[in-house]
């Protein structure tokens, strides 16, 4: 499989390693990013090639593109990638917080007959909230997300934990659309942003993102807690979100497939 990445950030360097070694079946061929000269260098050292263009990326004979870069890059590229009639594999899903992008994506999808994907990121127990919701028997879903008070802008002072957010997915991905990617993806997973409920908590006792997420419906209820370790080297970045990304990459080429 031939992969194209948006982006050559700490996730894409992770990519590079796990995929461009020898006998792999999926490997990345094409990288553009904004900083071209950079990327030149990290991608020659793992076999790739670099682009300065998306327009000259798009025609490196991609079968999945891959991107791991910014809102604002989902934004700018993927209705072109998804008019190639390209699958795209969306990290940066604080993107499809806005309403008429999120349509527009889910239009050109059924219109060029491809798919965008969306990793589970930080969180697990999406395939549950999906599989309640199918009938629409899911009746509310709830995280409550407590992240180090020195991660969030405004809280870097606080000498105790304090609630710093309590409302909707959909107001909570407005305030904090880089932050609450997990809150994007359990909306988009479950009942929508409008009915899911979310608080946000500030922490200076902790090191790590602790995401809990609680659902009730027809199917009876359940509760789930994840404790995220970063990335080593990078205490910004999840390292189950850099793992939830390669394991989409992965799926992508198996014959069976867990749904």
């Amino acid at each position: 499989m031939r992969i194209g990445m948006l982006g050559c950030g700490n996730i894409g360097r992770f990519l590079l390693q796990s995929l461009n070694q020898e006998g792999s079946k999926e490997k990345i061929v094409a990288i553009h990013s904004r900083n071209y000269e950079k990327t030149t260098k990290i991608a020659e050292s793992y076999g790739a090639k670099s682009y300065a263009s998306l327009e000259s990326f798009l025609e490196a004979d991609l079968d999945l593109v891959v991107e791991v870069a910014t809102i604002e890059v989902v934004h700018a590229s993927a209705l072109t990638v998804l008019e190639k009639r390209l699958p795209l594999i969306v990290s940066s899903i604080g993107a499809f917080s806005e309403r008429k992008f999120l349509q527009a994506v889910q239009e050109k999808c059924t219109n060029c007959e491809t798919e965008v994907y969306i990793p589970s990121g930080a969180v697990g127990g999406l395939d549950l909230i999906q599989s309640a919701n199918v009938l629409g028997g899911l009746e509310s879903v709830q995280l409550m997300t407590r992240k180090p008070a020195h991660s969030l802008q405004g809280a870097e002072n606080i000498v105790k934990e304090k609630v710093v957010f309590e409302g909707t997915a959909h107001e909570a991905i407005m305030l904090y659309p880089r932050n609450m990617n997990v809150a994007i993806a359990i909306s988009l997973a479950g009942i929508g942003a409008e009915r899911t409920t979310v608080q946000l908590i500030a922490d200076p006792s902790i090191e790590k993102n602790i995401h809990t997420i609680t659902a009730r419906g027809d199917f009876g209820e359940f509760s789930l807690e994840v404790n995220n370790e970063a990335m080593p080297g990078n205490p910004k970045t999840s390292y189950l979100a850099a793992l939830s990304v390669l394991s989409s990459v992965k799926e992508e080429s198996r014959r069976i497939k867990i749904l």
